[in-house]
C-alpha cells in the first residue's frame, strides 16, 4: 500500500514537471515579438517567411549584408577584398586571394527608417527590434519591391545563406531577436553582428597593463545601450586581460546621419540656420557644442560647413553641416571627457562603433594629430593623455573573418572562381501614405518614424534596388573615393 501511494506521489510529480515543462514552452513562444510571431507561426501575414520553402543547398546562395544606411559598405568593402584566410588550408594567413572570391551579395541600406539611434531615445526599442527582423527577413525572402508605387513585391531575387549586421545599433538591440527567429526558422541561416568584432579587435592589440583607457563612438542608441561597454569588460574576463579597462563612451548624435547627408542633420545647400535642424548645438550640457571648445574643434566654416547667425562677438545660432565637422565634434568631445576626469592614464584607442564613422577616418586621425599638438600657454592640454600608439578600430575586418570561418565551418563557401556580383537595396517612403507622414523632400517626417506602433500589417517604406535616385550624388563620391570595390559593383547595378 505504502509504494501505491509512493509511486502515486512520484506520478504526481512528473505529471506537474510535463505541466509546467509545456507551459514553459508556451510562455516562450508567447514572448516572441510581434514581428516573429507573424513570420513564424501566421501564415496570412504579409511578414510570413515561409521559412519551409527555404533551398537545402545554400552554397550558391548570397551572403546579405544589412545597415540602416549606407555605412554598413565599409563592411561590405571588406568582405569584398579582405585576405587574412587560406582559402586551400582554412588557416588565418593570407594567401594573395580575396577571401570571399566568387561569393554573391545582397546589401540592404534601411534608409527610410534611419536614424536607428534615435528609436532608444524615444522609447521606440521595441519598434527597433520590429526594424531589425523585417531587415532580415527581407534578405532571407525571395521578393523585392521594383519600385516604390508598386503596391506588392514582384521583383524576385536570392535569399541569404547567412546574415551580417553591419549595423552597430541593430546589432546591440536586434541580433537576439534575429538568432532567435533564425533558429525557430530551422533554415541553418546564422547572424554575425559586429559588435563582438570590434571588441575582440581591441583585446588583439591591448598591452597587458595596470589600467588602460579606452573610447567607444557610437550612434545614441548604441551607447545607451551599453553593449560595448558590457561587451568589453566580459571579454576581458574571457581574454584573461586582468588590468582596469576605463572606457569612455561619446554618443555621436547626428554623425551618422550627416554621412548619410539627413536633410535635418546636414543640407549642403542652405547659407542660413534653418529650424529643422536635429544637430547639437551651442551650450553647456554634456552633449553640447561648447563655446569654450571652438578653438579645439577647429570646424571647416568653408562651403557652408557651419550654418550660424552672430551678434557682435557671440553666436546667436551654430549649426553643423558637414559629416567632418560632426567627426569634429564628436572625437574632441570624447578626449575632452576623458580629460576632464583628471585622469592620467593614455588613451589607447577609440571603437569606431558605427559602420559610418570609418568614412570620415582622415578626418579623424587629423583631429588627433591636431589634439596632440594643441598647447595653451605653451603646455600641452591633450599630448599627455593620448597614447603614442593610439590606435581607431574599425570592428569590419573581424566581423569579414568570423563569416568566412563560419561559412567554412558550415561548408557553404560557394568556391567560385569567377568574380561574384552585388544586388543592393534600400528602403523608401510606401507610395501613398497620409499627408503628413512625409515632408517637402519625400522622406519620413520624424514625428511619422518615431511615433509608429509594433505589430500591425501597416507597409510604410518598401524595399526598392539601389539607384541614382535614393543616393545622393555627394554620398556616392564619397564611396567612389573610399570604397572602390563596393563603388565598382554599385556602378554596374545604377548606370
Amino acid at each position: 500500500m505504502k509504494i501505491a501511494v509512493k509511486n502515486s506521489f512520484f506520478l504526481f510529480v512528473l505529471l506537474l514537471l510535463v505541466s509546467c515543462s509545456g507551459n514553459t514552452k508556451k510562455e516562450a513562444e508567447a514572448r516572441l515579438a510581434p514581428i516573429m510571431e507573424k513570420a513564424l507561426n501566421e501564415p496570412l501575414s504579409r511578414f510570413y517567411g515561409h521559412f519551409d520553402n527555404f533551398p537545402k543547398e545554400k552554397k550558391m546562395l548570397p551572403i546579405g549584408v544589412f545597415d540602416s544606411g549606407t555605412g554598413g559598405l565599409t563592411v561590405l568593402e571588406v568582405l569584398l577584398t579582405v585576405d587574412r584566410m587560406n582559402n586551400i588550408t582554412g588557416s588565418e594567413e593570407p594567401d594573395g586571394i580575396p577571401d570571399f572570391i566568387g561569393e554573391n551579395f545582397t546589401y540592404l541600406a534601411d534608409q527610410a527608417n534611419m536614424p536607428y539611434g534615435n528609436y532608444s531615445s524615444e522609447g521606440k526599442d521595441d519598434y527597433l527590434k520590429e526594424l531589425v527582423v523585417k531587415d532580415a527577413l527581407f534578405l532571407l525572402g525571395d521578393k523585392y519591391y521594383r519600385n516604390a508605387i508598386d503596391k506588392e513585391p514582384l521583383g524576385e531575387k536570392e535569399p541569404a545563406k547567412i546574415l551580417v549586421i553591419a549595423c552597430n545599433t541593430a546589432t546591440a538591440y536586434g541580433l537576439g531577436d534575429v538568432r532567435t527567429l533564425l533558429e525557430q526558422s530551422n533554415t541553418g541561416v546564422k547572424v554575425i553582428g559586429v559588435i563582438n568584432a570590434g571588441v575582440n579587435a581591441l583585446f588583439d592589440i591591448l598591452e597587458p597593463k595596470d589600467s588602460v583607457a579606452v573610447g567607444v563612438m557610437a550612434t545614441v542608441g548604441t551607447i545607451d545601450s551599453g553593449a560595448y561597454e558590457r561587451t568589453i569588460h566580459e571579454m576581458a574576463g574571457e581574454r584573461g586581460y586582468e588590468g582596469v579597462i576605463n572606457v569612455v563612451n561619446q554618443p555621436g548624435a547626428g554623425f551618422a546621419e550627416a554621412v548619410d547627408s539627413e536633410k535635418d542633420f546636414v543640407n549642403r545647400s542652405l547659407e542660413a540656420p534653418r529650424e529643422s535642424y536635429r544637430g547639437p548645438r551651442l551650450g553647456d550640457g554634456p552633449d553640447d557644442i561648447k563655446p569654450e571648445l571652438l578653438p579645439v574643434y577647429n570646424f571647416d566654416f568653408g562651403n557652408n560647413a557651419v550654418l550660424y547667425e552672430k551678434e557682435g562677438d557671440s553666436y546667436k545660432e551654430f549649426q553643423l553641416n558637414s559629416a567632418a565637422n560632426y567627426a569634429r565634434f564628436h572625437l574632441v568631445s570624447l578626449v575632452e571627457k576623458h580629460r576632464s576626469s583628471g585622469t592620467k592614464v593614455p588613451l589607447e584607442s577609440v571603437i569606431l562603433g558605427c559602420t559610418h564613422y570609418p568614412f570620415l577616418l582622415d578626418t579623424l586621425q587629423a583631429v588627433i594629430k591636431e589634439l596632440r599638438a594643441y598647447k595653451v600657454n605653451g603646455k600641452p592640454v591633450y599630448g599627455d593623455i593620448i597614447a603614442e600608439d593610439f590606435t581607431f578600430l574599425d570592428p569590419a575586418v573581424y566581423t569579414a573573418v568570423e563569416c568566412y570561418k563560419t561559412l567554412r565551418q558550415d561548408n557553404e563557401l560557394a568556391l567560385r572562381t569567377d568574380d561574384g556580383k552585388l544586388d543592393a537595396y534600400i528602403s523608401v517612403p510606401a507610395f501613398g501614405l497620409e499627408p503628413g507622414c512625409t515632408d517637402e523632400n519625400g522622406n519620413l517626417t520624424y514625428d511619422f518614424k518615431y511615433g509608429r506602433q509594433c505589430g500591425t500589417e501597416e507597409v510604410t517604406t518598401v524595399f526598392v534596388p539601389f539607384s541614382r535616385r535614393y543616393l545622393q550624388q555627394d554620398n556616392l563620391d564619397r564611396i567612389e573615393s573610399l570604397l572602390p570595390a563596393s563603388y565598382n559593383q554599385i556602378k554596374k547595378i545604377i548606370d
